[in-house]
């Protein structure tokens, strides 16, 4: 009999752990397509194939699963900049990241504009991405690890949204000056 119970609770939590995952999928599609505002917590569950309800009892609000996924987004950024050997291929990474989550990051800055809560997870985000940054490369102070991350993705986004081409620079002359930016504030030769 407790092996059947033991069953059951430990597929209920399989269950469970599946579905909170599902609507993290369901929820990152939804805010790269209809962005923050255009996404609706029913359309989220519904798009991971469950009932709306099953929503909260995963997330209190839409806010909350936004949070999650940009958590999850710095990470596989910083896992991704780990891999990176050489400064365009860091370049190359922050781009292809920007560019695949456009609208989610339009947003991430939106909401880092006007909500508290988001903007003290983005501070805590950068201040992981300057620890990060200081540890790899030792020589840079914490201003200007935070000043390369803001200037980066402010840059990066930039170029995700087109504003380079929009003042007549192509994208791979902003992509090779974006480079000579790192390689001088990382102090590297090219």
């Amino acid at each position: 009999m407790y092996h059947l119970l033991s069953s059951r609770r430990s597929q209920a939590v399989k269950s469970r752990k599946s579905g909170r995952s599902e609507l993290l999928k369901a929820a990152q599609l939804e805010f790269e397509e209809q962005g923050f505002d255009g996404t609706q917590t029913n359309a989220i569950a519904r798009r991971a194939g469950y009932a709306p309800q099953t929503f909260y009892r995963h997330f209190p609000d839409k806010r909350a699963i936004f949070l999650a996924i940009y958590l999850d987004w710095a990470e596989a950024e910083a896992q991704a900049l780990a891999k990176a050997d050489t400064v365009p291929a860091m370049i190359d990474t922050l781009l292809d990241h920007h560019i695949a989550h456009r609208l989610f990051r339009r947003s991430l800055r939106h909401l880092t504009a006007i909500d508290p809560e988001i903007a003290a997870v983005r501070a805590q985000t950068r201040q992981q991405q300057m620890g990060a940054i200081t540890a790899r490369f030792p020589h840079l102070a914490a201003i200007e690890a935070l000043t390369l991350i803001f200037t980066l993705e402010r840059l990066c986004d930039a170029w995700a949204e087109g504003e380079f081409e929009a003042c007549g620079i192509s994208r791979e002359a902003a992509r090779a000056h974006m480079s000579t930016i790192l390689m001088s504030a990382l102090r590297v030769a090219p």
